[in-house]
């Protein structure tokens, strides 16, 4: 079913649910006051009728009937009937044309049972009551009288206002199901526009954003364009980043393929001596190597681009993530070296637990620290281990060339370098890897630096226990 018929037929049955409601209160409350208004005036036609009875020596029944006759009351089809304490019928009146009252025992007997005031009934088209009379005085009998009338007025009343209820009722319908269409049109026409420009939005015009409803109505389409134009940012940022992704890995593997393929094209235009061959495979070897360290990077950004969800996360204490950095630092270039400073550790040792995957931290921290041995004049690097509210925090500090201001956030970017940095062999990709596999473990990472005096990098992973 399309929203716009839901959003109608919803309004309309709230629309039809309150004007019932209104009708059916209305028409109750006017029936109730109409039977209250009759029983009133059947009530005080018995009372008279009771206390004429009384007076037999002024009145007697011929004279009663000819003042009931003579009464001028807006009723119609009158009758009026009175029993004895013995269920005898001592006295009745009716209308000429009217029918007489045809009243069961089982009424009478209730009646008489009854001190709180008149039993309302009906009879036929006429409302009735019962009434029992008794003024408590010694020497009279009870009387049971019954007094009916058509009243027409009232009657005529509830018709006409039965009509205007249901023309009412019926006229609301029209009016809501109109208005339940204009309604949804209404609420569905800016939907219907932000989806015609998102559908015009490709990989191509990412660029393209969605307009809004204007800064003065922060409604919730208003709330909707902005999210939407958040999330383009997002996928524009994303799309960007993976085209120089791509660019940038074509490039770097087009390099040392091209590399090859030119060495080995010159060694086979004419026979060589042995040291010939032997200097263009040493060439190849290390181009061979180097497009392998790319390979296995690039390997390893796949992996760390992933969800949290695959990886095995264990209990790590990440003091002895960094006992294993100075061999592997020294592994990698003989000439690195890293110091590290543990004077600021916590008693506790539940401190330095976090929880991620072993390798991928450990490869985290050593891209920094290759970084700023790498980038040191002196190929050393400080690595410092504190813990700061609820945070374990790793401060690597580097006296290199230091990063200027406007580069400090680019240099998280995929193949990104600095320009000083292009004449250290890299790739540009670790400091990119070590943020997103810090992310995996909820952690952060940034960058203090002076140019010319060094930088510190700060990595910060939550504890365990936090």
């Amino acid at each position: 079913m399309p929203v716009k018929v839901r959003i109608t037929l919803l309004f309309t049955l709230l629309v039809v649910g309150i004007l019932a409601v209104v009708c059916g209160s209305v028409y109750y409350f006017y029936y109730t006051g109409r039977v209250d208004d009759i029983t009133t005036r059947l009530t005080n036609r018995a009372i008279t009728t009771g206390r004429l009875l009384r007076q037999r020596g002024v009145f007697d029944e011929a004279l009663i009937r000819k003042i009931d006759s003579s009464t001028s009351v807006a009723m119609r089809e009158k009758a009026v009937a009175v029993y004895d304490s013995l269920d005898r019928r001592i006295y009745s009146y009716r209308d000429v044309g009217a029918e007489d009252l045809k009243i069961e025992r089982a009424v009478v007997e209730k009646t008489k049972k009854t001190f709180s005031g008149p039993i309302y009934f009906t009879r036929g088209r006429r409302d009735a009551i019962a009434l029992n009379y008794n003024e408590g005085k010694e020497g009279y009998a009870d009387y049971v009288i019954i007094a009916a009338a058509y009243d027409e007025t009232g009657n005529e009343k509830m018709r006409d206002l039965r009509m205007v209820l249901v023309l009412s009722f019926l006229g609301g319908i029209v009016i809501s199901i109109v208005g339940g269409i204009l309604f949804s049109v209404s609420l569905l026409r800016p939907i219907r526009r932000i989806a015609d420009e998102v559908n015009e939005i490709s990989a191509r015009n990412l660029a393209r954003r969605i307009r809004s409803s204007g800064d003065d109505v922060k409604d919730e389409w208003y709330y909707l364009s902005g999210t939407l134009n958040q999330l383009l940012n997002r996928l524009q940022e994303s799309f960007e980043i993976q085209g120089r992704f791509i660019a940038n890995a074509s490039h770097e593997l087009s390099t040392p393929l091209t590399s090859i393929s030119s060495q080995l094209e010159v060694s086979l235009q004419r026979m060589r001596t042995v040291e010939e061959y032997r200097s263009v495979i040493q060439s190849v070897y290390q181009d061979t190597r180097q497009m392998s360290k790319l390979t296995q990077t690039l390997l390893e950004f796949a992996r760390a681009s992933g969800t949290a969800a695959g990886l095995e996360i264990d209990l790590i204490r990440i003091d002895e993530v960094l006992l294993r950095l100075p061999g592997e630092i020294v592994k990698a270039d003989r000439s690195f070296s890293v110091t590290l400073d543990f004077d600021a550790l916590p008693e506790m040792e539940e401190s330095l637990l976090v929880f991620g995957n072993e390798e991928l931290l450990f490869t985290a921290i050593r891209n920094v620290v290759s970084n700023g041995c790498k980038y040191s004049d002196d190929h050393h690097a400080v690595v410092r281990l504190t813990v700061r509210g609820g945070e374990v925090v790793i401060e690597v500090e580097d006296r290199g060339r230091g990063i200027a201001v406007e580069e400090r956030e680019s240099i998280f970017q995929p193949f990104y370098r600095t320009e000083d940095g292009h004449s250290v062999p890299g790739f540009g990709l670790g400091l990119s890897l070590t943020r997103r596999i810090l992310q995996l473990h909820k952690g952060s990472i940034g960058v203090d630096s002076v140019v010319g005096e060094g930088s510190v990098f700060v990595i910060r992973l939550p504890m365990a226990g936090g």
